[in-house]
């Protein structure tokens, strides 16, 4: 259980990492159409944190587990660890593109391959299982909801503001992409 630990507060530590970092690399340029952002940014910097604190506070104050089996908190390790990785490589496959602000870019273009042949917000769906990959190494119901469900609004709303931004940018290509992608579990949801 001791590895277990270790395991987590590394994966915890490369999550928060991570994150900081994107949060100031990532930023749009001055040459980008900027303003279509809606404090999207600022309201997930709330929301995941918010997320973190009110399931691992949960997880202390009751005892309503998942599963009694030891199984659950190495499948939250490595559901967190899945989501901190798959999303690095979604940000870099997106390049320039990828900011951490709703922006276009001057040369703005869809990306349709890879896992965006099949899911519109890959970099939020990974995200989201970091989130529930957290939820399950609580092994706590209330907890499990907590960690994804904030998140889950959050990203709900930045993906409506970030979606009609690229409506208005690309109007019936992006239309038409998101008729056949779905948003952000494939063949699903």
């Amino acid at each position: 259980m001791e590895t277990l630990k270790i395991l987590f507060a590394a994966s915890m530590g490369a999550w928060f990492l991570s994150e900081i970092l994107y949060k100031n690399i990532l930023k749009s340029g001055d040459n980008d159409k900027k303003g279509k952002d809606q404090s999207t940014l600022n309201i997930l910097w709330l929301a995941i944190p918010l997320s973190i604190a009110s399931s691992v506070t949960v997880s202390y104050l009751t005892k309503i587990p998942i599963s009694g089996e030891e199984w659950i908190y190495y499948a939250g390790v490595v559901l967190i660890w899945t989501g901190i990785i798959l999303r690095f490589i979604i940000i870099r496959s997106l390049g320039k593109y990828f900011t951490v602000d709703v922006t276009i870019r001057e040369d703005h273009k869809i990306k349709k391959e890879g896992f965006y042949k099949y899911v519109r917000h890959p970099s939020y769906a990974f995200s989201l299982l970091t989130s529930f990959g957290l939820g399950l190494y609580l092994n706590n119901w209330l907890s499990l909801i907590l960690a994804f469900a904030i998140p889950f609004i959050a990203f709900s709303y930045r993906i409506t503001v970030e979606e009609r931004t690229l409506i208005e940018q690309f109007g019936e290509e992006y239309l038409e992409y998101r008729r056949k992608t779905k948003k952000l579990i494939p063949f699903i949801y």
